[in-house]
């Protein structure tokens, strides 16, 4: 099996349900350094919780130095192949000094003299940018550019799905928690409302509610305890039966 058929066929064998996002983003930037030998360095452009830029993974601890100064001068290869969709080679780093100073200056303070750098797409929209460092010039060739482009299509697919499947169970755990929540609460509504027999519905929400902003409990946590017979109407501001 040749490099690009063996990197292909290991991005198709992820399981979204057992990998997390940042593991998924790990094990692309892994797969593209086996599968093409002439990058010495792989990382990946992403955006952080903060809004901005970040090298999300790395296979070497120069590739966020290097990308660093990209981010802080607001330019260089992965923010124009991530803004602009599409594919940057830069064959050898000092022949773009004058467009990307502070990129060239990190490369070769980190022994980088050319690099690669592709737009991670989801459907039309680039969501980030894999970046591919060499240690020699003119390290990058068509055939590798191809096949990084195969490699960085197929782990824009599998981060999507694998993004796309957390952020369904992240919903789902919400809503069945907050339909727990709401069940408990009705259920320590009645207690309270079988207790007093001319407490209504809204009135036992009431107390449940005065009695979390006193003691600075979840709503929750007020009516379980009420529920599990830890507590009664005198714990709820009103009076025990």
């Amino acid at each position: 099996m040749d490099a690009r058929a063996a990197a292909l066929s290991a991005l198709s064998q992820f399981q979204v349900t057992d990998t997390t996002v940042g593991e998924a983003l790990q094990r692309i930037a892994d797969i593209t350094l086996e599968a093409v030998p002439a990058a010495h360095v792989v990382g990946m452009s992403m955006l952080g919780d903060d809004g901005r830029p970040t090298t999300a993974v790395y296979t070497d601890a120069e590739s966020p130095k290097i990308d660093e100064c990209q981010y802080r001068d607001g330019k260089g290869p992965c923010l124009d192949a991530w803004r602009n969709n599409v594919v940057v080679s830069v064959p050898r780093v000092e022949n773009v000094a004058d467009v990307y100073p502070g990129f060239a200056a990190a490369c070769l303070e980190h022994g980088v003299r050319s690099t690669l750098s592709l737009p991670m797409r989801a459907g039309s929209v680039a969501v980030g940018a894999l970046n591919l460092y060499a240690r020699v010039d003119e390290g990058f060739g068509d055939d590798d550019a191809s096949l990084a482009g195969d490699v960085a299509a197929a782990g824009a697919a599998v981060l999507v799905n694998v993004s796309a499947y957390w952020t369904a169970f992240d919903l789902s755990a919400q809503l069945q928690q907050a339909m727990d929540s709401r069940a408990v609460i009705e259920q320590a509504k009645g207690v309270l409302m079988a207790g007093q027999r001319d407490l209504t519905a809204e009135a036992a929400f009431d107390l449940l509610r005065k009695v979390s902003q006193r003691e600075n409990l979840k709503l929750r946590d007020v009516a379980k305890r009420i529920v599990e017979g830890r507590a009664g109407l005198s714990d709820a501001g009103g009076d025990s039966p």
